[in-house]
C-alpha cells in the first residue's frame, strides 16, 4: 500500500492472489461472493484506506456498512485501528471512538462505521466510497434510496460483500454486476481462495449438511432455500432461452394483469404465447381507470385469446374492461384451486404450472426483476397434504419490506385456465359462409 506525504511508513498488507485480482478488476460497483473466513473484510478494509489515502478532492468521505452498527463495530473497528497504527504512532490520524470514525490529517478525507439498521444516519451524505458487508441482511431502501443517491455527486464507487443467503438484496446485485458495464461480479469458493486448510475443508463438508456447505463455502445462491418453488439458476437459464416465430406462432396469446394493490405495489402486463414470455409492461401509481386503458391497447394491437386479470386488487380495472365491451376473465388469487386436493388455492396452482412451464422449456425476458421475483417464494405443505405459497405480505416481512412479485404473478395468471388459439374473425366469417353455402336441403343426400 502507498504511504501517506508525510512519512515513508507503509501500511502492511499482502494480499492473497484471489484479493490482487479482485482489486485489479473492481469497477464503479463491485458484487463479490465470498465464502466463510475468505478475507473479504480485509480486502474491504484495505480497499477504503486505499482510497483515503489517495483522495485528492475535498474532504473524502468513504463508509464501511455492516447490518447492525455493532455489528459494524465488532467485525472492523479493532482491524481498521490495527491497520493505521502506524500511522496514529506518527500522529497522521485522528481516532474518534464516539462516532467509529478515523480522519487522515494530510488530505481530511475519513473513514466512518455505520448501521444498516439505522439508514438515516446515512441520509444527507455525500460518499465517496463504501462497503457493504453482509448485504443479504440489508433491506434493498439503503442502496436504492439511501446510498445510492449518495454515491452521485462525486461518482462515488461502492463494493458489496457477502455470503449468499437466497433471494435478497445480494443476490439481485450479484446478477446485475454480470450484465452492466459499469459493475464487477465474481464468485470465490473456498477451493478458490485457499484460505483454509484442506484437512478443515473436509471435516466442514463432513460435518455440516450439503446445503449449508454448499451456501457457506461454495456460495450457492440456491443452496439456500430448500424450499424455493423455483431456483434461481432455473429462472436464469430460462431468460437464456431463445424462440423464433414459427416455434410459437400455432400457440395461443394470453395477457396476465396483475394491478397494484397499494404501496410500491406495481401494476403489470405480462403476454406469453406458448413456451415465450414477452417483456412486461411494468406501472407505479397509476389507477384502474388507466390501467384499464393501456390494457385495452394492449388487447387491441396483440389480439390476444384469453386476459386474465387479479380479481383481489382488479375489480375496477375488469368492471371497465367490459364497459368498453371486451371480455376479461377474473382469476381470485385466493380461491379455491382447479385441482384443490394437489393445491391451497388458484395462486399456488398457477405458480406449479409456471414452475412446470420453465422447466419444460419457458423463456422469460433477461429481466434482472422477473428472475428474482420467480425464485422469491417459498412453500410447503399443509396439513391436508395440500401446497401452500408464500404470499405477498409474507415475502415483504420476510425479505424486510421489498420483494413483491409483482412480475411474476402478472406471469403466472397466464397459466389460470387452458386456453385454445382462437379462429380470427375474418377466417370465422368466410368457414360460415362456406358451411352455409355447401348446405343444399334439396340435394340427394337431404332428400332420403
Amino acid at each position: 500500500m502507498p504511504a501517506t506525504k508525510q512519512t515513508d511508513i507503509e501500511i502492511k498488507y499482502s494480499p492473497r492472489p484471489w484479493q490482487k485480482k479482485c482489486h485489479r478488476k473492481l469497477k464503479r460497483f463491485t458484487v463479490l461472493a465470498l465464502h466463510r473466513r475468505a478475507g473479504k473484510t480485509e480486502l474491504a478494509l484495505m480497499q477504503l484506506i486505499n482510497s483515503a489515502l489517495k483522495f485528492d478532492k475535498d474532504q473524502g468521505f468513504f463508509c464501511y456498512i455492516a447490518p447492525f452498527l455493532s455489528q459494524s463495530k465488532s467485525i472492523a473497528w479493532a482491524r481498521l485501528k490495527l491497520k493505521l497504527e502506524p500511522l496514529r504512532l506518527l500522529d497522521a490520524i485522528i481516532i474518534n471512538e464516539s462516532e467509529l470514525s478515523i480522519k487522515f490529517k494530510h488530505n481530511l478525507s475519513m473513514i466512518r462505521l455505520f448501521g444498516a439498521d439505522n439508514p438515516n444516519a446515512l441520509r444527507g451524505l455525500r460518499i465517496d466510497g463504501v462497503v457493504c458487508d453482509e448485504v443479504a441482511q440489508f433491506r434493498p431502501q439503503i442502496w436504492t434510496d439511501v446510498l445510492q443517491p449518495a454515491t452521485s455527486d462525486r461518482h462515488g464507487w461502492a463494493v458489496f460483500i457477502g455470503t449468499p443467503n437466497g433471494v435478497n438484496l445480494f443476490s439481485e446485485l450479484f446478477q446485475k454486476s454480470l450484465t452492466l458495464d459499469d459493475w464487477y461480479g465474481a464468485k470465490y469458493t473456498v477451493y478458490d481462495t485457499n484460505s483454509l486448510d484442506s484437512k478443515e475443508v473436509d471435516r466442514l463438508k463432513r460435518d455440516m449438511s450439503e446445503v449449508a456447505f454448499a451456501r457457506e463455502y461454495l456460495c450457492d445462491f440456491d443452496a439456500s432455500a430448500e424450499d424455493q418453488l423455483i431456483s434461481l439458476s432455473d429462472a436464469i437459464t430460462a431468460s437464456r432461452r431463445e424462440y423464433v416465430d414459427k416455434d410459437i406462432e400455432s400457440a395461443p396469446r394470453i395477457l396476465g394483469v396483475d394491478p397494484a394493490r397499494f404501496g410500491d405495489d406495481r401494476s403489470v402486463i405480462c403476454k406469453r404465447q406458448g413456451l415465450v414470455c414477452f417483456e412486461p409492461l411494468i406501472y407505479r401509481g397509476i389507477d384502474n381507470m388507466d390501467l384499464a386503458g393501456r390494457v385495452a391497447s394492449v388487447i387491441e394491437s396483440w389480439q390476444p385469446d384469453a386476459v386474465f386479470v387479479d380479481a383481489g386488487a382488479g375489480s375496477g380495472v375488469i368492471d371497465r374492461l367490459r364497459q368498453l365491451d371486451y371480455d376479461p376473465i377474473e382469476v381470485p388469487f385466493g380461491g379455491k384451486a382447479v385441482m384443490d386436493k394437489q393445491f391451497a388455492n388458484r395462486r399456488m396452482e398457477m405458480w406449479w404450472l409456471m414452475r412446470e412451464w420453465i422447466e419444460g422449456g419457458g423463456a422469460i425476458p433477461d429481466c434482472a426483476n422477473l428472475k428474482q421475483e420467480l425464485a422469491t417464494p417459498i412453500f410447503w405443505y399443509d396439513a391436508s397434504g395440500r401446497k401452500v405459497l408464500e404470499s405477498k405480505d409474507d415475502i415483504k416481512k420476510r425479505l424486510q419490506g421489498g420483494g413483491s412479485p409483482d412480475i411474476a404473478d402478472a406471469l403466472c395468471l397466464t397459466f389460470a385456465y387452458p386456453v385454445s388459439k382462437r379462429v380470427p374473425y375474418d377466417i370465422a366469417t368466410r368457414l360460415r359462409k362456406r358451411i352455409h353455402h355447401e348446405y343444399d336441403p334439396y340435394a340427394p343426400e337431404f332428400q332420403k
